[in-house]
């Protein structure tokens, strides 16, 4: 039975991410089959209304981010308060998304999920300079510093981490050190950068409704 979350991202129309190192090979379903659960591969889909293009909009990012619809929409209503300008509100909104801790596990390479992430963090893996955070919504800011706990290095689940880091690069934002297992924010994340797969603007639109 395919998975529930590979449904999700054939039901959006678009790649997510949510598996990890699935989604990179051919056995992805959106690879194999890229329309809609329960849809004929030729049959026509129905054009969607504004309604229905933010409401997909809104899944898509949310999904992305791995967020329930309550935390999602604590972030829209603290942003669309905080910002006037949908430009502005939309570089603030990725930023917040991109600071949260299990996010940023996630684009160090220490996962290969988000959802992954999240479980990571939760568990007490990581020190937030020097402290230990389980909380995956925690904000970093410039200069805080990531590091894998030593208890936890031993773990199967982060076996050949270094290995596997090898060849990765983390956004410009982060850096990465290998050999220490360590991570550091170094700049504000950016819109341009996090490229999400969403019409942004439709998503302020579907909560001002």
């Amino acid at each position: 039975m395919q998975d529930s979350k590979c449904r999700i991202c054939r039901r959006l129309g678009v790649k997510l991410f949510l598996k990890g190192e699935k989604c990179l090979s051919p056995k992805c379903p959106m690879v194999r089959r890229p329309y809609p659960p329960g849809q004929k591969r030729k049959r026509r889909l129905r054009a969607l209304s504004e309604y229905g293009k933010e409401l997909r909009e809104k899944q898509r990012l949310k999904n992305w981010y791995n967020l329930e619809e309550r935390q999602f929409k604590r972030y829209i209503k603290e942003t669309l308060e905080s910002r006037g300008k949908i430009e502005d509100a939309a570089t603030f909104l990725i930023q917040k998304l991109e600071s949260r801790l299990d996010n940023v596990i996630f684009r160090l390479g220490f996962a290969s999920s988000r959802a992954q992430a999240r479980q990571l963090v939760s568990h007490s893996h990581f020190l937030i300079n020097g402290k230990p955070v389980n909380i995956p919504s925690f904000q970093l800011k410039k200069g805080d510093k990531i590091t894998l706990r030593q208890t936890s290095r031993k773990r199967l689940t982060f076996k050949n981490l270094r290995a596997k880091l090898k060849k990765y690069q983390p956004p410009s934002w982060l850096s990465l050190n290998i050999k220490t297992l360590t991570g550091k924010v170094t700049a504000v994340p950016s819109l341009e950068e996090a490229v999400p797969p969403v019409e942004i603007p439709t998503i302020f639109e579907f909560y001002s409704r």
